[in-house]
């Protein structure tokens, strides 16, 4: 049976990367890869081949792969993170109806609400709502909705793509919304390059985050709720409201 794998592969370390999504990317005959995440993976898996696209090339890189799965070859999707986390996996599905011969199989990866959350401490413990800022696919009003919706909840907030070359102010639109909602004490933090070279992590407030310049596309933000604190330098959030 032809197979294609959707693997995610966390940050990119390779201590971050699932023993499944390991066995998944040895299994395979060929790499198939945004630019960014091949060269990443390059570094684990220098003996495979590899085809990369760039950005906002997913279909072409999907189709491609599922053709060669067709073909006979063991083929993975590489996706970083979570392959169904703003990942290919939804994608990759909806296309391989055109491919009946290809079996496929979504392998879970550690996506950087989880890697960034454990570098912070303890951000999760409660309820959460992970939100993209990129509005590539989605328009900003209905970012803007959700962001209200997940404030007016008490949600803590993971945001996803929160900055970049052309979006540089979206991090402080964002946090403009959520003011309206959480106060400016609200315990914040935020990773940049999880688990890779560089990695910085930083707790601070939520006034403190609406002004920061430090926060690129290579971040990941978390927003706590009306009961995370800051303990010893950790951000962490109690798991109920009850007795806390």
């Amino acid at each position: 049976m032809k197979h294609l794998y959707i693997v995610g592969f966390g940050s990119g370390s390779g201590d971050g990367m699932t023993i499944e999504a390991r066995n998944a990317i040895e299994e395979s005959d060929l790499i198939v890869g945004y630019t960014v995440y091949a060269e990443l993976m390059k570094m684990h898996f220098p003996e495979k081949n590899f085809y990369t696209t760039s950005m906002r090339q997913e279909r072409e890189r999907v189709i491609f792969a599922l053709e060669k799965a067709a073909e006979g070859e063991n083929v993975s999707l590489i996706c970083s993170g979570d392959s169904g986390v703003y990942g290919m996996a939804g994608l990759a599905l909806e296309l391989s109806c055109s491919y009946p011969d290809v079996e496929i199989e979504v392998v879970a990866g550690v996506t950087a609400a989880l890697s960034g959350g454990a570098v912070l401490g303890a951000p999760l413990g409660h309820d959460f709502a992970v939100i993209s800022l990129s509005d590539l696919l989605t328009p900003w009003d209905k970012i803007e909705k959700r962001l209200e919706c997940a404030s007016a909840g008490d949600f803590v907030i993971i945001l996803y793509n929160p900055s970049s070359k052309k979006r540089s102010d979206y991090i402080a639109k964002a946090c403009d919304v959520i003011l309206r909602f959480k106060p400016a004490e609200t315990v914040c933090g935020y990773v940049r390059n999880i688990g890779r070279d560089g990695q910085k992590s930083r707790v601070l407030s939520l006034g403190e985050l609406s002004s920061c310049n430090e926060i690129d596309m290579f971040t990941t933000v978390f927003i706590g709720n009306s009961e995370t604190k800051e303990l010893n330098g950790k951000m962490v959030t109690p798991r109920g409201y009850k007795n806390v």
